[in-house]
């Protein structure tokens, strides 16, 4: 059964710093580009980062450059988001998700090929 499982949200307080992580099992997630989407209530899905099959490109949405990093296994069967001076407005429920068109998964809507159920940041003023 394919997979997507993330980890790692929480609460933080602004300017503090947090790292998901998304383990995908199933198929060989090396053919996928892996990402990171986030909701937050009321607003619309927004792009976070993802990086390319096999990690070689990385792509940030304009809200979290310099910021946020991603990274990855060689496999893609793991991908991480390390996230670093927080601020309120990235309060919002953060979604790994894979997809074997890299450009798609930066630009959406989805449906994406998979999807995790989502991991809660909470980062407090």
């Amino acid at each position: 059964q394919v997979r997507l499982v993330e980890s790692g949200g929480g609460l933080v307080q602004a300017g503090g710093s947090l790292r998901l992580s998304c383990v995908g099992s199933g198929p060989t997630f090396s053919d996928y580009a892996m990402g990171w989407w986030r909701q937050a209530t009321g607003k619309e899905r927004e792009f976070v980062a993802a990086i390319s099959r096999r990690g070689g490109i990385k792509y940030y949405g304009d809200s979290v450059k310099g910021r946020f990093s991603i990274s990855g296994n060689n496999a893609n069967t793991m991908v991480h988001l390390q996230m670093t001076s927080l601020r309120p407005e990235d309060t919002a429920v953060y979604y790994c998700a894979a997809d074997r068109d890299t450009l798609k998964l930066q630009t959406g809507p989805g449906p994406f090929d998979y999807r995790g159920r989502g991991t809660q940041v909470t980062v407090s003023s």
